[in-house]
């Protein structure tokens, strides 16, 4: 008869698992992670959830994650409650004077807030801002003016966080800012987040969005690639293998890495807890684009 305790199936994986996320824990202790969160995840509740223990938990391991988010969907509901039509031109949305009261009115004054309270009931320590909040981002006019306050990022500079990171806080960012002229601007997530993470020297992008990652076939699933090169990402720009909606989030990766950001990863924020496995398992789960000095 066996001595040894009994051990239910469950509990081994469990402890597998944190054994496998140890070497990852150990490494990215003390590094900072920028993760743009949107797309399902902000709608469904139980992928809300996931991923605030899943940011929750990062911080808690010594890991400094920075969350910048949009909020499309809810700038919809009120601009439709408003009278106000949505309107979009290549992927952007038009942004009238009214709209961009909405947009300021929703991001920073309703999202934001919901994902600090999210991330606080967790056990998370968040702290909403944004990219007027110590000048942390400014703003320019995006292309020829044509698609009214829409935004390009001028200028990050990145001072208001560092002393929240060193505190154990994390920073919630909303991708609402001002030009020189203190004019608020609409700017699309994926770029503050890149170049936020490009100005903060960050280990890793992570983009949550509602595809496995980059395929090479878009109608098979199976087809994705878990890893390239900044240079095999561009190849596959100009191949047309990363075409549509791809094709903005993808070159927001390659200007983070080529500006000394590590590694940046596209993820299927469908997938619950996403964050933690690409981050801490071996096999991953999306896309990751490794920087020149990643793969030296």
């Amino acid at each position: 008869m066996s001595l040894e305790p009994a051990m239910s199936t469950p509990d081994v994986l469990r402890v597998e698992v944190l054994s496998e996320a140890l070497p990852y824990i150990q490494r990215f202790r003390g590094r900072r992670v920028v993760i743009k969160y949107g797309g399902a995840a902000m709608v469904r509740e139980d992928l809300r959830d996931a991923v605030f223990r899943d940011v929750a938990l990062l911080a808690s391991v010594g890991v400094e994650p920075v969350v910048v988010h949009g909020g499309g969907p809810e700038i919809n509901q009120w601009l439709n409650r408003l009278s106000i039509e949505p309107v979009f031109q290549e992927g952007l949305r038009v942004t009238c004077p009214d709209t961009m009261d909405v947009v300021e009115m929703v991001l920073v004054g309703r999202v934001n807030k919901q994902i600090v309270n999210g991330l606080n009931r967790v056990g998370g320590r968040a702290v909403g801002l944004s990219g007027a909040d110590g000048g942390l981002v400014q703003a320019r006019t995006h292309g020829d003016g044509s698609l009214g306050l829409v935004g390009d990022v001028a200028q990050v500079d990145p001072s208001v966080i560092i002393p929240l990171l060193d505190q154990g806080y994390i920073p919630v960012i909303s991708s609402v800012a001002p030009n020189h002229e203190g004019q608020p601007y609409n700017i699309n997530a994926d770029t503050v987040a890149g170049e936020l993470a490009a100005a903060m020297d960050a280990e890793k992008l992570i983009l949550l969005t509602d595809t496995p990652g980059i395929l090479r076939d878009r109608d098979d699933p199976q087809s994705l690639i878990d890893q390239l090169s900044l240079s095999e990402a561009r190849e596959l720009i100009n191949a047309g293998v990363v075409a549509g909606g791809m094709v903005p989030k993808t070159e927001c990766c390659i200007r983070a890495l080529a500006q000394g950001v590590r590694a940046a990863h596209i993820l299927d924020g469908r997938v619950p807890h996403s964050l933690l496995l690409e981050v801490f398992t071996n096999s991953g789960i999306g896309t990751m684009v490794l920087g020149s000095r990643q793969q030296g």
